[in-house]
This record gives C-alpha cells, structure tokens and sequence, in this order.
C-alpha cells in the first residue's frame, strides 16, 4: 500500500544509495550523464517509494519545471480540441508535462490566464489567441519566456504563427468545387475580424473565387436567422448555375448543415465543403467533404520551436509554419442536378 507521506528525494537516493544530485538529475534534462546501471538502481527506488518529483520546486530552483503552458480561445472548438492533443502528444514525447488554460473567447479572462501561466514557470508558451494581448505577450517575451503563436497572429508580437496554410486550403476548396461542375461559391465565416487566419482566407477567398471566373457572396454570421434566409436568396439567385458553399471553420459547416436540412436543401445538388474535418461529417448523407488540418503536426511543430528555444546549444531546427490540408472528399460535393432545388 502506498505511503501516506510524500516521498523525499533524500530517501529516494538513500535506498538507491547515491546523492541527492544524482536522483535530480535522473528526474531532470541530465539523466543521459548517469551510467544505465544507476538509472535502473534510482529507477526501483522512485517506483519502490512512489516517489514523484516536485516539478513546480524544480522550477523555482532553477532546474526547469519540465512544463509547458498552452492557452486556447474556446476548448469546446473541435480544432482547438485537436490541436491541445497535438501539443500534448508532443509535449509527453520529449518528457515535458502540459498545463492548458480555457479563455471561453474572453479577453480579460485571456489575460488573467496568461499571468498565472507565466507564474507557473512553465518553460514554454503556446497561444491561440481570444483578443489582442499584445502588450503582456511582449512583456513575457522579453522576460526570456519562450512562444509561439497557434493559427492567429497578435499585433506586432514577433514569435511565429504556426497553423494552416490558409491560402492553400482555399484554393483547393475552390478548384475542388470548379473541378465538380459547381460556378457560383457562398463563403460562410464567423466574424473576419475577430482572428488573422479568417481575414486571411476571406481574402483569399475573394481573390481566387475571381480569378476563376465563379460568382460568389459572402456571409459573415452563423445566426440561423440571418444564415437561413441568406442561403435561401443566395439559391434563388443563382438558380442558372450550380450553387454551393465553402464553409470556413468547423463551427460555419455545422451551422450551415442545419440550414440546408431546414431548407430541405440536397448536398450535392447544392455542394457544400467545409475546412476543418469533423467527427461527424462524414456521419451525415451524402457526407460532407472537408478540408482536414493536420493539428497533430502543428502541435509538433510547435513544441519543437519552444523547445529549440530552451535548448539554445543546440543547432536552431528549420519548423514548418505553413502546413497543408487534406482533401476528404465526399458526397456533398457530387454535383447531382444541374440546378438547385428547395423544397416548397
């Protein structure tokens, strides 16, 4: 049975019959300086005494805490969700532990969560930003802190924004849906200028959506009342052509799937794609083709920068900041008439 005490590390070195500097540095960055025979000796020891290390005292010893701090925008987001276990993975694998704060989209909260995150002398930061919060990002940088930024970028914070290609996963929405026979696109977003990765691909949006010769419009708002009758008059409108909509996150192509099944709208004969590949997309028929971002090698990518950084004796490794979707095609994008329908 367990003890009821916390093990020390004195007593963990006294049954292993080393020093206490040889059991910090089992538990820390140096464990490779130990010959295999003390490890495996320190090793039964720990595991004998339930030993843990107190990670938060190494931390304020200097010795390095072995945690990273994430932040998100909304833990409810199914990218955010993906993306915290990319980290995380990421994180495990080179022996570091994740503490991760929720800021429900709330920028005071966003604050307020970044200064318990640095008080917690955690070694890295990741951010994916709910506000701006330029001036206390600038302040935890020049504190030697290091960050990296998740899909937005904050002002003129100079750490690098790792995430989608955004202009890349437009593009090949749109030459998709061209590909398919469709010739009028509806873009559906959350509100643009909240976050840079919408602003980027609105933009893109509109310029390629041009220079593909496609007609297009835009919607900016997932509120059903606004998003229902605005699908309708875009279908109306476009009855000539082959009408369908690029949603821009997750969040737009649930919304969006919700007014076409209260329209009575058929995917297909209205194509419908959307970035970001959920769970249940491919649950509802026909499918629902998506554009899939690989969260697990974003979140890689962003321990290794923070880790590069915390490791300045070793040679600076090349991160990818860019990474490409995935085209998941499926029914909803099977163009399947040559008009669009709604049902009376």
């Amino acid at each position: 049975m367990p003890p009821t005490t916390r093990a020390t590390l004195i007593e963990v070195a006294n049954v292993a019959n080393t020093s206490k500097t040889s059991v910090s540095r089992y538990f820390g960055p140096e464990r490779h300086k130990l010959s295999p025979a003390l490890q495996a000796r320190i090793k039964q020891a720990a595991d004998a005494l339930h030993y843990q290390p107190n990670l938060m005292a190494r931390g304020l010893k200097g010795g390095g805490s072995r945690l990273l701090g994430m932040l998100v925008a909304d833990i409810r987001n199914p990218f955010s969700v993906a993306i915290v276990h990319g980290v995380e993975v990421a994180a495990r694998k080179h022996g570091y532990a994740l503490i991760v704060c929720n800021t429900d989209n709330d920028p005071n909260l966003e604050q307020r969560h970044l200064a318990s995150l640095a008080a917690y002398q955690v070694e890295g930061l990741v951010v994916n930003a709910a506000g701006q919060p330029q001036q206390l990002l600038q302040t935890i940088m020049h504190s030697g802190l290091p960050l990296v930024l998740i899909d937005r970028e904050v002002g003129e914070i100079s750490a690098p924004v790792i995430g989608l290609d955004n202009a890349l996963a437009i593009d090949m929405a749109l030459n998709h849906l061209s590909h398919q026979g469709y010739r009028c696109v509806l873009y559906v977003s959350e509100a643009p200028e909240q976050a840079s990765a919408r602003q980027e691909r609105l933009q893109r949006f509109q310029q390629q959506s041009a220079s593909l010769g496609l007609g297009s419009a835009i919607l900016t708002s997932l509120d059903e009342q606004e998003a229902i009758p605005a699908l309708r008059d875009f279908i109306q409108k476009n009855r000539e052509f082959s009408c369908a909509v690029l949603c821009a996150n997750g969040n737009a192509t649930l919304a969006m799937t919700r007014c076409f099944q209260h329209l009575e709208v058929a995917m297909g004969e209205v194509g419908l794609i959307g970035i970001d590949e959920l769970d249940w997309c491919e649950l509802v028929p026909p499918g629902i083709t998506t554009l899939a971002q690989p969260t697990d090698a974003i979140g890689s990518a962003a321990v290794t920068y923070l880790l590069h950084q915390t490791l300045p004796s070793k040679a600076a490794k090349e991160v990818q900041h860019h990474h490409p979707p995935v085209l998941i095609p499926r029914g909803s994008t099977q163009l399947i008439g040559p008009s669009a329908h709604l049902s009376p």
